[in-house]
């Protein structure tokens, strides 16, 4: 296949447009966003086959979010995001050898996250020699034996970290973690430690289980659903879908949001004759409004009122037969919640007491609710303390294990949680490591190892001389970019799986290697015929993904074949594990599985019936709790509001319309009124009149911290937005340099993404830029 050389336009401030922002989303727009790209980059043939194989019992599962896919589906079972990610995947557009030849390190350092993924798909392996400014290809066998060699060599297993991002199948995570612990060490970062480890730190010690308690039928059968901190029509534009079908049979929905999102404003589904010439369905009954840090304060706030209405009509508001036989620690957070100051909770919220009470209503009169939240809590610093009222406000209704009813998480990731499940985690349990230890017959690390967080630690101080990554872009991904940068430079060697270039591949170590992979949607082709592979989805139901379009050049191989070629060459016969097989055959893979993993036995069979199969779930399945007292735990958790110092905002960090993670796609935030651009800072109007601000003007963002370290954006325009007071946001991952590496949520080390206390200094715009950049929602010119 050859390449053509795709010509990268990259926006300036120059030529940003900012209009209004759309109070719905999806609608003809969502469909031609989804297709014009395709049908541009793929053509008709290779779209057809990609676009309706997306998300089908027969097809591949989406590279992008883990939503859970209906039992009956529809020809076009996806979303605008889930093409734009195929699209982005299949691309025919390759990277040629002459390409790092052309191209030094120092050169494709100054290129942006979108310009290096539209070179194009990887397809040869990569060395980057100590001392040298390029890569060069280099043969498979030659690229492992590097690799090798630097693992052998190392003093202890320990000094290495093996970093994992979510599109990993189950196969290769239960390989990778496999090899990685007969290699000696627990050094397993994920991308879980930065999304929704607050998540399974809270729902594990409160429900026993860190997944949600529902399926995906639950939210038709819903009377109330609270949607806390998530935007799906940009993040996971198919859960609009569900909420509409929720819609329909009479659930009432909140959104608890700092901003407007359009989605849950409006939607119009492109599937529904009303979507496309009709006004779409009405979303949120009520939107919350709240202050970024506020969400714990709001969820004890309407605890405390539902426990108050008991006590005013005793025995008719709690559910005292779930309590009493399913729960534990009633009177101990009764008693914490009566000494909840209101007006501490007003101020932490930045709520006016009628909303609260209007929650509260809505909760006390629904007899199945839904609690589903993402990243606006969980990178929190009180994020672990959070999620715990959300159980705590499930559990008083007894809204855990029943239909319509429970605790959902919406992992962001297609396959994070299938990560986790399969032993991708620092903190593997005893049970694990036991089942792992009698399987293969070698005795496993112990010793916790190294989460994201402290694998840039290590490196920043020495501990960890090798990071390796199958998939994923952690310098982009992960907090304080400048000292994650930095300690990442500090390696001996860094080595990457991954389809094409992003960030991660140009901030190396003294030696750096980049091995190619298939992708998803590509036929996976081995000695014993056609594989296919497993993913889990956000609710646990474990389903078979089988590409569908041939590879993008000759010589690929799958993330198994590394893995496995890997693992020969790196532990000869240290463990016995048949690595051949487990390249030519994934079924031998998934028998290991069927043993070793709680919930997989007969996995092949399983996976193999139509739609794959659901993974147990004590709470949401008989209403068991594997907590260490056997019961569900209702929690008491200190309120801290965040702090916000006179003539500063806290700002969140957020994605545009246009990417996913750090992938870029373009430059566009269609629905919040973005065009060709990133560079902005959203601000609540009443907040840039009080910091003596105008909309279109340019500022530097300050990150304030104790630690006095010079975090800063530059030159950055303002928008004026309709986000809570006192608030603002910039996007993801430009933004991450403003977080510092130790502002961490408490108990389960997530950077803390969405309390970043910042304070904006105006800056003179270049006198070339002003006209065109400074514009404010009509298209005007401000004024100087």
């Amino acid at each position: 296949m050859t390449r053509e050389h795709p010509s990268v336009s990259e926006p300036d401030d120059t030529d940003l447009e900012v209009t209004k922002p759309k109070d719905w989303a999806a609608g003809v727009p969502g469909v031609y966003h989804s297709m014009k790209p395709a049908l541009e980059k793929l053509g008709v043939i290779r779209t057809g086959k990609t676009m309706l194989a997306l998300n089908q019992k027969d097809g591949f599962d989406c590279p992008s979010c883990a939503w859970p896919d209906p039992n009956h589906r529809k020809a076009f079972e996806f979303c605008e995001n889930g093409a734009k990610a195929v699209t982005w995947e299949a691309t025919p557009v390759i990277i040629e050898s002459d390409f790092w030849a052309q191209h030094s390190i120092d050169d494709l350092l100054e290129k942006s996250e979108y310009w290096l993924g539209m070179q194009g798909r990887l397809t040869e392996p990569v060395y980057k020699p100590a001392g040298e400014n390029h890569y060069r290809p280099i043969s498979w066998a030659d690229a492992f034996s590097v690799l090798a060699t630097k693992l052998n060599g190392l003093k202890s297993p320990d000094e290495a970290a093996f970093y994992t991002s979510g599109r990993a199948s189950n196969e290769a995570a239960f390989a990778y973690q496999l090899f990685v612990r007969a290699f000696g060490t627990n050094n397993l970062p994920d991308c879980s430690n930065m999304c929704h480890e607050s998540t399974g730190w809270a729902m594990g010690q409160t429900l026993g289980i860190g997944k949600a308690t529902i399926s995906y039928d639950d939210f038709a059968q819903a009377d109330l659903i609270i949607i806390m901190g998530q935007n799906p029509g940009t993040n996971h534009p198919r859960m609009l879908t569900a909420l509409e079908e929720a819609k329909d049979s009479g659930a009432e929905i909140v959104a608890v949001n700092p901003l407007p999102e359009a989605g849950l404003q409006r939607y119009k589904n492109p599937q529904r004759v009303k979507g496309i010439i009709g006004r779409g369905t009405p979303i949120a009954d009520q939107h919350v409004q709240i202050r970024l840090g506020g969400d714990m304060a709001l969820l004890q706030a309407v605890s405390k009122k539902v426990l108050a209405a008991e006590a005013q009509n005793p025995g008719t508001v709690l559910d005292h037969e779930f309590l009493a036989k399913y729960c534990f620690g009633l009177e101990d957070l009764n008693r914490h919640l009566n000494l909840l100051d209101e007006q501490t909770v007003l101020e932490a919220t930045g709520l006016e007491e009628h909303e609260i009470d209007e929650l509260a209503a809505r909760y006390l009169k629904a007899d199945r609710v839904i609690v589903t939240w993402a990243m606006g809590l969980t990178q929190q610093k009180k994020a672990v303390a959070t999620i715990k009222e959300i159980i705590n406000l499930l559990l008083l209704r007894g809204n855990i294990g029943k239909p319509g009813a429970g605790a959902s998480p919406i992992r962001g990731h297609s396959n994070v949680q299938g990560d986790r499940t399969m032993g991708i985690w620092e903190q593997m349990p005893p049970a694990f490591l036991n089942a792992l230890e009698r399987e293969f017959g070698f005795e496993p690390p112990r010793e916790h190892g190294a989460d994201a967080v402290e694998t840039i630690t290590g490196l920043r101080d020495g501990d960890i001389k090798v990071f390796m990554a199958l998939g994923g872009n952690l310098v982009a991904a992960i907090s304080d970019t400048n000292a994650a940068e930095a300690a990442m430079r500090g390696a001996e060697m860094t080595v990457q799986v991954s389809t094409k270039l992003n960030r991660s591949h140009v901030v190396t170590g003294a030696e750096a290697l980049i091995l190619p992979t298939m992708g998803r949607t590509e036929i996976d082709m081995q000695t014993s015929g056609p594989q296919f592979v497993s993913v889990e989805d956000t609710v646990s139901a474990v389903h078979p993904s089988w590409g569908k379009i041939d590879p993008v050049a000759p010589g690929l191989l799958s993330e198994v074949a590394i893995i496995s070629r890997l693992a020969r060459a790196v532990l000869d016969d240290k463990v016995k594990v048949d690595w051949d097989g487990f390249e030519q055959n994934y079924d031998l893979i998934r028998d290991h599985i069927s043993h070793v993993v709680d919930g997989c036995e007969n996995y092949n069979q399983k996976i193999r019936q139509e739609g794959g199969f659901m993974l147990p779930n004590g709470p949401r399945d008989s209403r068991t709790f594997p907590t260490p007292i056997g019961k569900a735990i209702l929690t008491v958790n200190d309120l801290e509001p965040v702090d916000r110092p006179p003539g500063t905002l806290i700002l969140q960090t957020l994605r545009s319309h246009d990417q996913f993670n750090t992938t870029i796609y373009g430059h566009n935030d269609r629905y919040r009124g973005i065009k060709n651009g990133r560079h902005v800072v959203f601000v609540n109007p009443d907040d840039l009149a009080e910091l003596g601000l105008i909309d279109g003007q340019f500022v530097d963002v300050h990150g304030v911290f104790s630690d006095k370290i010079p975090r800063v954006l530059r030159k950055f325009r303002l928008v004026s937005y309709p986000t809570a007071r006192g608030c603002a946001a910039a996007y993801y991952p430009e933004a991450n340099v403003l977080v510092p590496l130790s502002h961490l949520a408490e108990g389960s080390n997530t950077p803390v993404s969405k309390a970043v206390i910042v304070r904006l200094d105006p800056v003179e715009a270049d006198a070339d830029k002003a006209p065109n950049a400074a514009r404010n929602r009509s298209g005007a010119a401000l004024p100087s």
